[in-house]
């Protein structure tokens, strides 16, 4: 089942979510859409797909692939926090101590900029005891250390590592189109100041389909091998990632931000949406509806999908799919 909107074609993105407070309706979340059958075919899809935009942190799987090919050894936990939004538990920040120390690189050579952890109840924690912001902290802290690691190894220009001509991110730059299957549209900069390749919804579901059926030992595996094995150094111990890549076998799962998120099942099945709006509340309804549709059927999906709506402290209504 196909959207008839023609590829590039200015679209009104679809109502996917809408916010429902005491029976009424009282907002919409619009976005695009892509389900992707086992064997690649676009089985749904939604608003235009086809369209580029920025994945955010939903490329992060790609970046870690490269890094590898730039020949850095990472496996394991190492490897899931290179391709993590990390909530900022002290588990995520030991290790990314831990890796700056093992290949010999300061905390102040991380181009992140200062932040609190990303979790709510982590950042609490942390400012309680007395502590600031700090490059550490920052969700991508994992991912900046292992691309500083890689220049190491190579001798390439740490102070430059975020240029976009850099050697590593011409790297990246290679694997996001190889991957996605398709040319980078555009190049900005993220949140964290590295850079960002822009390709389609459909692209980045091919991505991650790919991801997950590439053969052992290839660099795109590993980093999926490692996120599945470790899904809380992806992200937390309370994100709807972690909680997909432990409670349904096989999957590969990254949110990014403005609402982004990109996942593929083990048989090579995926999907990818944005959300217009850029309302990270919509995540979860929409993501858990999706699967839905592709035929998983879990009792994680009901805890993804809940998002209330508060009123004098009490429950009184949720933001839910609605395609």
């Amino acid at each position: 089942m196909t959207s008839s909107v023609a590829p590039g074609s200015a679209v009104i993105p679809p109502v996917l979510a809408e916010v429902v407070r005491s029976g009424f309706v009282e907002g919409h979340h619009r976005g695009s859409l892509v389900l992707l059958a086992a064997d690649g075919g676009v089985e749904l899809a939604l608003g235009d797909p086809s369209a580029p935009v920025f994945p955010r942190s939903s490329n992060k799987p790609m970046q870690a692939a490269a890094v590898l090919r730039a020949g850095l050894d990472l496996s394991g936990e190492r490897l899931a926090l290179a391709a993590a939004s990390h909530s900022g538990e002290d588990f995520h920040l030991d290790l990314v101590r831990k890796m700056l120390a093992e290949y010999g690189i300061s905390a102040d050579d991380l181009r992140t900029p200062p932040d609190l952890p990303l979790d709510p109840v982590a950042a609490e924690a942390y400012l309680a005891t007395g502590h600031v912001r700090d490059r550490v902290t920052m969700n991508c802290s994992g991912k900046h250390t292992a691309m500083l690691a890689a220049c190491e190894l190579n001798g390439w220009d740490r102070a430059a590592y975020l240029d976009p001509e850099h050697p590593l991110q011409r790297l990246v730059h290679s694997v996001v189109e190889e991957a996605a299957g398709e040319p980078v549209a555009a190049v900005g900069t993220d949140g964290c100041g590295a850079p960002l390749m822009a390709i389609s919804l459909t692209g980045l579901a091919r991505a991650f389909r790919h991801f997950v059926l590439a053969a052992p030992g290839t660099a795109e595996r590993r980093v999926a091998d490692a996120m599945r094995a470790h899904p809380e150094y992806v992200a937390g111990t309370r994100r709807p990632d972690t909680w997909l890549m432990r409670e349904v076998p096989g999957t590969l799962s990254k949110m990014g931000a403005e609402a982004v998120q990109a996942v593929a099942l083990e048989d090579g099945r995926a999907l990818a949406f944005k959300i217009d709006d850029g309302a990270g509340r919509a995540l979860g309804p929409v993501l858990a509806r999706a699967l839905r549709l592709m035929g998983v059927d879990a009792p994680v999906l009901d805890r993804v999908a809940h998002m209330p709506l508060l009123g004098g402290g009490d429950e009184v209504g949720a933001v839910r799919a609605a395609f």
